[in-house]
């Protein structure tokens, strides 16, 4: 089971994602990034590779998908909050 991050762990883990354009969601513990992609099919494949990651770690996003847009939403529900779990996959996403 994944563990809260804490106040010492977040700024380490936290921190190099907000500096790649994630965001904090307002009123949730929980991180944000929109993704913009060539056309639909750009965007559906990376969805595609994104969701072989997710199903590997048991970890999935809350996303939305119009056209060329993925915004992507990650929180550990288990724990209704952040967790190592939501940077790790953050940071996959990015390198995606």
């Amino acid at each position: 089971m994944s563990e809260t991050l804490f106040d010492d762990t977040r700024g380490p883990l936290l921190d190099p994602l907000f500096a790649n354009g994630w965001s904090m969601v307002e009123g949730r513990d929980a991180i944000e990034k929109h993704f913009k992609f060539k056309n639909f099919a750009d965007a559906f494949g990376w969805m595609t590779r994104a969701a072989i990651w997710s199903e590997k770690w048991d970890h999935h996003p809350e996303w939305f998908n119009v056209y060329n847009k993925v915004h992507v939403i990650l929180t550990t529900h288990s724990i209704d909050g952040l967790s190592a779990l939501d940077a790790k996959l953050a940071r996959k996403l990015d390198s995606l």
